[in-house]
């Protein structure tokens, strides 16, 4: 018997082409289709109206195209039928997996590896988060007490994977080349996880990272400042390439225009109501002493 390609052969296929295997495979699919057109990377984001980071993120399977990004990869790089009309099945195909299912609650230190890579992969990250301290800014054990959710259902290896990986995001502040932007609400840092001498230690260490880490901005919006705008969620933003907003069951991937523009204009909102540089530590220095007061009580 004939032995058939290791490719798609139609809609039949479609369905069943899923999870990270085939999102591997299109992502090299793509790469392999600019190399045979001979352009660069800024080539291709400039004929299909993407940024070269965006083409990138694709390219190593970091971001998941949409159908409308594939098809125009696709016209750019002059895809020839029939596998064309298989790109765009298999996009099809791996899209409505990321509704049905974002991510799962499992493998969350694998999640954490895979964040680590695209922020690598970033220019510019901007990160808000209006309840917990953002992932880079956590210490160890502020993220420690996080995975101990019992909801959350991780197991006890799996947290100290994931807290490593988080930790390893953390060092691109000092040492890696992501100019990373971040908003912290007053409020999140009067959500106390764990102790009042946890929460000092993770106050000061806002501070330091403030006042040293050469990749970060840090903007604190203290509790006195009237708001006028008023964010459900936590999110990141990816240069403008993609925005990642998480809920308690999943994390979804944003990467259509008009949705990085509404979370784009929601930061500067944020930027905004900000503090700043001295300003920012004096509100932080003030919140870590009221903590270390508590702690005494």
């Amino acid at each position: 018997m004939e032995s058939k390609p290791d490719c798609m052969t139609g809609p039949q296929r479609a369905s069943t082409d899923r999870g990270p295997q085939a999102r591997d495979r299109l992502a090299r699919a793509l790469r392999e289709a600019r190399a045979r057109a001979g352009l660069s990377g800024v080539r291709a984001g400039q004929s299909a109206g993407m940024s070269q980071s965006k083409i990138s993120k694709i390219e190593r399977s970091l971001l998941l195209p949409s159908v409308n990004d594939v098809a125009e990869l696709c016209r750019v790089y002059e895809i020839p039928e029939p596998e064309r009309a298989e790109l765009l099945a298999l996009a099809e195909s791996l899209r409505e997996e990321a509704s049905a299912r974002v991510i799962m609650a499992r493998g969350v230190s694998g999640f954490q590896r895979k964040m680590t890579k695209l922020a690598a992969s970033t220019s510019v990250a901007r990160t808000f988060h209006p309840v917990v301290v953002p992932g880079v800014l956590q210490t160890r054990e502020y993220t420690r007490c996080i995975f101990e959710d019992p909801r959350k259902k991780v197991s006890p290896e799996e947290a100290e994977a994931s807290i490593e990986a988080r930790q390893e995001r953390r060092q691109g502040m000092f040492h890696g080349t992501t100019q990373h932007r971040l908003i912290v609400p007053e409020g999140a840092l009067r959500w106390q996880a764990g102790s009042p001498e946890l929460m000092a230690e993770q106050v000061e260490d806002i501070a330091r990272v403030t006042a040293e880490a050469p990749n970060a901005v840090v903007g604190v919006i203290p509790w006195t400042r009237p708001a006028h705008v008023f964010p459900g969620h936590g999110f990141n933003i990816y240069d403008e390439d993609a925005v990642m907003v998480g809920t308690e069951t999943a994390t979804a991937t944003l990467t259509g225009a008009a949705d990085i523009a509404t979370y784009v204009e929601l930061f500067g909102e944020l930027e905004k109501l900000a503090c700043f540089g001295d300003e920012a530590i004096d509100h932080l220095e003030r919140i870590a002493q009221e903590y270390r007061q508590l702690a005494r009580k």
